[in-house]
This record gives structure tokens, C-alpha cells and sequence, in this order.
């Protein structure tokens, strides 16, 4: 009859499970942590968004005095 064995292959350089297991508890964030840097990566977008359009209003504002004004009559 078939007896199915169970072994455990226990490498010298590999860390133990143990320790894997801790590290990736440290990792992970909290929902306060995890929520402070979406609200910080929104607040970067909203920033450049508006510097964004200040600088196309100043370059349009520029053009528009640079222009040579034509009287129509």
C-alpha cells in the first residue's frame, strides 16, 4: 500500500519562518499611516494641478500684452 511521508527540508542559509513572519508584521502600515499618504499624494496633485495653471495663466496673460494692439477704425 501507498504511505504518503512527510518531510521537512530544513536548509542551513534560509531564515526561519519565524523571523519572516515578524518582518512582514513591522511592514505593514496602519489604516491612520496608510491614510495620512493618500491624503498626502492627493494634496501633491492638487498643488501641482494649480501651479500648473497659474503658469499657463501668466504665459497667456504675457502673450496677450506682447500682442500689438490694432485700433479698429
Amino acid at each position: 500500500m501507498n504511505k504518503i511521508v512527510k518531510v521537512k527540508v530544513i536548509k542551513k542559509n534560509e531564515p526561519k519562518a519565524e523571523a519572516v513572519v515578524v518582518s512582514k508584521a513591522v511592514e505593514r502600515k496602519t489604516s491612520r499611516q496608510a491614510a495620512r499618504e493618500m491624503v498626502s499624494t492627493v494634496g501633491d496633485w492638487v498643488s501641482e494641478f494649480k501651479q500648473r495653471k497659474q503658469d499657463e495663466t501668466r504665459a497667456a496673460i504675457e502673450l496677450l500684452i506682447q500682442r500689438p494692439q490694432t485700433s479698429g477704425s
